[in-house]
This record gives C-alpha cells, structure tokens and sequence, in this order.
C-alpha cells in the first residue's frame, strides 16, 4: 500500500512513550536536544526508547523517577490496592480521575497501549504512569492554548491549529474524517484520543518510510498490525 502525506513538524508534539523527566514539574522547562531529521516530515525527534519498569515501591515511592511530584505518587499508590506496584486499565482510569478527569475507557486503552510495560502488557508500572502523567500535562496545556472560546470542546478550526502547532498539517478531508467521529467537538479526553492516534499512527508509518519521503510500502498484514491497535474500539 502506498501513501504519501506529508505534515510541518515544526515543534515537538507531546510524546509517548517518552522518558519522564527529573521532576514532575520540569515538563515546563525547553525540551532536551535530540537528533534531528531533516527530510520531508521536516524537523523531528529520534523517538525515544520505551520507560522501563519496576515492580514494587515503597513509602518513599521507589520505583517512581527523582523528584516525581508526590501528588502523582499519591495518585497511583491510592488505587494499587494490591500493593504490587502494578495497576490496571480500570485503576488508571481512577488514579487519572484524581488530577484531571474521568477519561474514556477506550482512552485509558489507548493510553495503555502507549505507554505500553515491556513486562505486563495489562497493567502499568510507576514509571510509565509517571511519563503518562506528565504526557497529559503537555496534551491539556495544547487543549487549553486552542480551546479559544472556553467552550470546553475543540472544533474543527481549532483542531487544525492545534494539530498544526504540533507539527501536524492534517488535510482537510482527513480532519474532517476525525472531527466526524465526535459529536458536537472534541472535549479533552477526545482531544487527547484524537492527538494521540495522529501522533501514533505518523510515528508508525514513518517506520515503514526509513528515507523520510512522506510515502511507503506496506503490505496487507504490515497495515493491519500498524493501524488496527489505535482504531479498534474497546467499549
């Protein structure tokens, strides 16, 4: 299968999975150099190797990165009621309820996937929670930036602009394929499903497109697997 679209990557998107930073709080800080491609998707990061994982914490909140806020701690330790230093979808979706909303399960699935563990591909450890954590700063200060109205939903326009500030020129009849899939706009836990699934499938299919030409071969089996984990839907 070949495509070939290509986007500005002029700015950094919000990433996952990423290594978190030092400190909860650094992810206002200018983001750390990485090698960059110059090609036709423009400027963009090396992508960055999956977190690794640990599998317990104690009261101190080992297992957590160095200087990780204590509210994002707190947040996990209050839903891992097994104390294996593990939680699942469902404790997600309520340890994130704590210091932003109630997400979509569908979401907290994709958000799962993501920030996938190398060792449990159900649950998720201190670290990949901390980088999820810290992701959905980034994704809510965007949606904040672009909702203009304060209406509390993202429309069209403001979908564009703020995928474009991303470094995303969707076209036209791909964003409205995207907008078209939510009723009346996208609030943030839609906007952070949309982004997400843009962000994903790109970086995927830039896999596939080594020299960075904006087009690639796929074969059928190589498009199933790439595209079918961020559309399926779990509801």
């Amino acid at each position: 299968m070949a495509t070939s679209r290509p986007y500005s990557s002029h700015s950094t998107a919000p990433s996952a999975p990423e290594l978190p930073p030092q400190s909860y709080d650094d992810h206002h800080q200018p983001p750390q150099q990485h090698q960059q491609h110059q090609s036709y998707y423009g400027q963009y990061p090396t992508p960055s190797p999956p977190p690794s994982s640990s599998s317990s914490y104690g009261p101190s909140g080992g297992g957590f990165p160095a200087g990780t806020s204590p509210d994002v701690i707190r947040a996990f330790q209050m839903v891992d009621r097994d104390r294996s230093g593990f939680i699942d979808e469902y404790e997600l979706q309520q340890a994130l309820s704590s210091g932003y909303q109630r997400f979509n399960l569908r979401t907290i699935r994709l958000l799962m996937f993501l920030f996938k563990n190398p060792y449990d591909s159900l649950r998720i450890g201190p670290m990949e929670f901390a980088a999820l954590w810290s992701c959905l700063g980034h994704w809510r200060a965007v949606f904040e930036r672009f909702d203009r109205d304060r209406s509390g939903k993202i429309d069209l326009m403001e979908l564009r602009d703020a995928l474009y500030s991303l470094g995303y020129a969707i076209p036209p009849s791909v964003l409205q394929l995207l907008i078209s899939k939510y009723d009346n706009g996208l609030n943030f836990d839609s906007f952070v499903e949309c982004g997400m699934i843009v962000k994903g499938l790109t970086e995927k299919f830039k896999e596939k497109d080594p020299g960075y030409t904006g087009s690639a071969t796929l074969s059928y089996d190589s498009f199933m697997s790439l595209v079918i984990p961020f559309l399926v839907s779990y509801d």
